[in-house]
């Protein structure tokens, strides 16, 4: 979605979820439903493995 690409983008750019939440204008939950979402779809468990996913990729 959307929302899920602006979280991914915030996570890539170093920001932590609370401070992701804040940036938004929603809630810490939200920010860590959005967060499961994404690793679902990538087929991750963790933001550590998210992020490696997604540096090896480049």
């Amino acid at each position: 979605s959307p929302r899920e690409a602006q979280v991914l983008d915030a996570l890539i750019a170093h920001r932590r979820p609370p401070q992701i939440a804040e940036d938004l204008g929603i809630s810490p939950h939200t920010v860590r439903n959005h967060l499961k979402s994404i690793y679902a779809k990538c087929g991750v468990s963790s933001q550590s493995e998210l992020l490696n996913l997604i540096t090896s990729s480049r």
